[in-house]
């Protein structure tokens, strides 16, 4: 299957980045490639490394970025950020890519039937099948609360773990037709596919989509140069959370308690954020690619 996927807020992302010929890039979210050739194209004597961890985004890469100066790395960007050198910009594109979601062997979506996987790394041991089958109902109700906000969460994990007593839950249509069955008629096409939230939640467990990413974001902001910058594309509210906390910290200039007479924290403003909101796709780009309607970029610039 070809590796097709469309790099949301591309323009306003290159444009955030305010790249220097000469500077050093990181895209720790390869993907198809989109954010990461329109930065090599504006380099001269400048370098990109280049992040993933899906080896089928860095095999296209490799092809999509030939004879351009770039360093590929194959990790989750969580464990890279701290091993970076000093950089004049990041990137980080945290939505999931089509070619994963349109890719019936991925077991990404509910809408195309296939084995139930959704790991972005292919070498990680945790797959949606084992949370499926080998969580307590617990554990999978709150997973699907907490990271899908999902209403019926103890129904849906109630029947999941009464279909896998029959069988187990190996397929990704299998698994929407529980949940679908899980949610009241009246209710269940409200907001799109009633699957929806429950596959994104698990899709956040299996990856450890928001696990210490605020602490990622801080750790990113250490790693860039004296004006350089962090761009940051979200797509649900809990990853929008944890990056827009972030950035709003490090911009802080003192932490002590209101109360306090005088400073004693030694906090520094680290940061200048760019995108006091959120900037959004444009009209013309929902039109072109709905998916995109959830994503926020967010930018922020080292000051010192």
């Amino acid at each position: 299957m070809e590796f097709k996927h469309y790099s949301v807020m591309l323009s306003e992302a290159i444009e955030g980045l305010n790249i220097k010929p000469d500077g050093v890039y990181a895209d720790l979210t390869l993907g198809g490639s989109g954010h990461s050739k329109e930065i090599a194209k504006r380099l001269t004597t400048g370098k990109l490394i280049a992040v993933d961890k899906d080896t089928d985004a860095l095999n296209v890469g490799r092809q999509r970025l030939e004879g351009y100066n770039v360093e590929f790395i194959h990790s989750d960007f969580k464990e890279v950020i701290p091993t970076l050198p000093k950089v004049d910009g990041i990137l980080m594109d945290l939505g999931v890519s089509s070619y994963q979601i349109d890719n019936p062997e991925r077991g990404f979506s509910y809408r195309n039937d296939g084995e139930l996987d959704m790991r972005m790394d292919l070498t990680a041991p945790l797959t949606a099948k084992n949370v499926v089958n080998e969580y307590e109902e617990g554990e999978i109700a709150d997973i699907l609360f907490r990271y899908g906000e999902e209403r019926y969460a103890r129904k849906i994990a109630q029947n999941i773990v009464k279909e896998r007593q029959q069988s187990p839950i190996t397929t990704t249509s299998r698994l929407a037709e529980i949940i679908e069955k899980s949610i009241p008629p009246k209710e269940r096409f409200k907001g799109g596919h009633p699957a929806r939230r429950s596959f994104q939640a698990i899709r956040i467990e299996v990856n450890g989509e928001l696990a210490g990413l605020y602490e990622s974001v801080l750790s990113a902001i250490d790693r860039l140069n004296k004006g350089g910058r962090l761009c940051i594309i979200t797509f649900h509210s809990l990853e929008d959370r944890a990056v827009k906390q972030a950035m709003r910290y490090a911009e802080l200039d003192c932490i002590c308690p209101p109360q306090s007479p005088i400073c004693t924290c030694n906090k520094v403003k680290e940061v200048k954020c760019i995108t006091k909101k959120p900037i959004l796709p444009s009209k013309e780009e929902l039109a072109e690619n709905k998916r995109s309607e959830s994503a926020k970029l967010r930018i922020a610039e080292k000051l010192i």
